[in-house]
């Protein structure tokens, strides 16, 4: 039974990830990962470096059209691969703006 409240759609494209602390700030230095999906509601990345699961993310994902997506991502689910480690994380900080540009990004995957 798919749990997901939105369409996933396939996507290869890089995000830059920087930890939030308790108080909201961001570290110095940002991790890059490799997206392999995306909804509105989140994505699926892999990246060579642990995080944690329940950890925030400041996160900068650029687009196919060259637009620049920013949302603060929870980390949900992780497992660790052979090369690196898969993770999937859930949107709870993004502007109606860049969740509209997910949308359009879909309506023309679609097409």
């Amino acid at each position: 039974m798919e749990k997901r409240k939105n369409k996933r759609v396939d996507m290869i494209t890089d995000v830059e990830l920087s930890r939030l602390d308790e108080e909201g700030n961001t570290a110095d230095r940002y991790v890059n990962a490799n997206i392999f999906n995306i909804s509105r509601g989140g994505i699926g990345f892999e990246t060579m470096y642990p995080l944690e699961i329940g950890s925030y993310y400041d996160t900068r994902i650029t687009l196919w059209s060259r637009e620049v997506v920013s949302a603060v991502l929870e980390i949900i689910h992780g497992e660790e691969l052979e090369r690196g480690y898969r993770y999937g994380g859930e949107f709870i900080g993004i502007s109606d703006s860049d969740a509209l540009k997910i949308d359009i990004y879909q309506v023309f995957n679609d097409i």
